[in-house]
């Protein structure tokens, strides 16, 4: 049963058709690999969802934050950010994840590393990173489809720390960016290295930024909590960097995830504020994305029917597992549909002895 629930790798076919315009699905998205240089096979991973309609659209660069464990880079993947591309592709931009050097499947040294925690680098870090962007930006202005002359970036944690940065060393075309709990260094829960260093590194960038930002911090971020975060503003701001600075009522457990999933009904409601007021604005109305043909399993108690809910919204590769008691278990953001699975029927397994792999992504597996 194991075996061949595993080998089922489902695609969601509703939402998705290949990039080429067609009748069927309201969004393409295509896997790129964008090049490292001109010449050389070495290459960045990245994905793209935009409108599937013939069109040009304004890019929507969306990058990714640091796992504190660096033994988790390898296995992090653009579809993990599927979901809050679509934000932006529902908006009218052609929304790009793009996984820098060290991170999933992109080729290179990890290029990132601000040295010792008490002699950190910040400022040369995010650098690192904003060279990624860069070369996507440039790799991008090629496509039919991507109008690079009206580009957004925007990053989560250290993709926010690094949107930053591009913003201090602006490419042509980039016409705003986004920070969502921006930072680097974050040892554990409320302590960060050499937080004097950091606060000086967004000083230097915002010296240097003159594209209009928001920035996203949530009340109970637990990385660069609400005290840190607005003195990343004062030092920014301070030095010449403009900032429509939000500071978001708690989610969750952990508000530094507040630019996921669960989190689209409230950080989608500060990203058409700040694109209508900088004149940013295009689809409108927003196009639909169709909900998930999925329905919860009766066993399921009001605790996991919930579960399930938040299942059904969140990144692929994803895979829900049930016991016939009602115990389940989930995983999502996986690299491979597999992945998934072995992770749901796990987590499952620790309350129950017999579970089933019952969905993969947005699929029903076959019984």
């Amino acid at each position: 049963m194991l075996t061949r629930k595993l080998g089922l790798a489902l695609a969601a076919a509703l939402l998705f058709t290949p990039a080429v315009p067609c009748a069927a699905g309201p969004f393409a998205q295509e896997e790129l690999r964008v090049p490292l240089s001109v010449s050389g096979s070495r290459s960045l991973e990245a994905l793209l969802v935009r409108p599937n309609q013939l069109g040009r659209y304004p890019l929507a660069l969306i990058t990714h934050g640091s796992p504190r464990a660096g033994s988790e880079r390898p296995s992090m993947t653009p579809l993990s950010m599927l979901p809050q591309a679509l934000e932006f592709a529902r908006r009218g931009f052609a929304a790009v994840v793009l996984m820098r050097r060290g991170y999933g499947s992109s080729d290179g040294n990890w290029a990132e590393d601000y040295g010792s925690c008490g002699d950190a680098d910040y400022v040369a870090a995010g650098a690192a990173s904003a060279a990624d962007l860069k070369r996507a930006i440039a790799f991008l202005a090629g496509r039919p489809d991507v109008d690079t002359s009206r580009t957004i970036g925007i990053g989560v944690s250290a993709g926010g720390f690094a949107t930053v940065a591009l913003a201090a060393d602006a490419p042509a075309g980039l016409v705003a960016a986004i920070n969502f709990a921006g930072g680097r260094g974050s040892l554990r829960d409320d302590e960060v290295c050499r937080p004097d260093r950091l606060i000086e590194a967004y000083r230097v960038f915002g010296a240097h930024a003159r594209i209009p930002m928001l920035w996203v911090y949530a009340d109970n971020d637990h990385f660069f909590g609400p005290s840190l975060a607005q003195k990343f503003k004062a030092a920014f701001t301070g030095s010449g960097g403009s900032v429509d600075f939000v500071e978001a009522p708690a989610f969750g457990s952990d508000g530094h995830g507040l630019f996921s999933p669960a989190g689209i009904p409230a950080w989608s409601g500060f990203v058409d504020t700040f694109l209508q007021r900088h004149d940013l604005a295009t689809a409108t109305p927003l196009l639909p994305i169709p909900p998930a043909a999925l329905v919860a399993p009766r066993v399921l108690s009001s605790n996991g029917r919930e579960a399930f809910q938040d299942y059904l919204m969140a990144a692929p590769h994803k895979a829900f597992a049930v016991s016939p008691d009602g115990a389940f278990g989930w995983r999502t953001g996986q690299r491979t549909a597999a992945a998934a699975s072995a992770g749901a029927l796990n987590f499952c397994l620790q309350n129950a002895k017999i579970c089933d792999v019952m969905f993969i992504d947005d699929t029903a597996v076959p019984k």
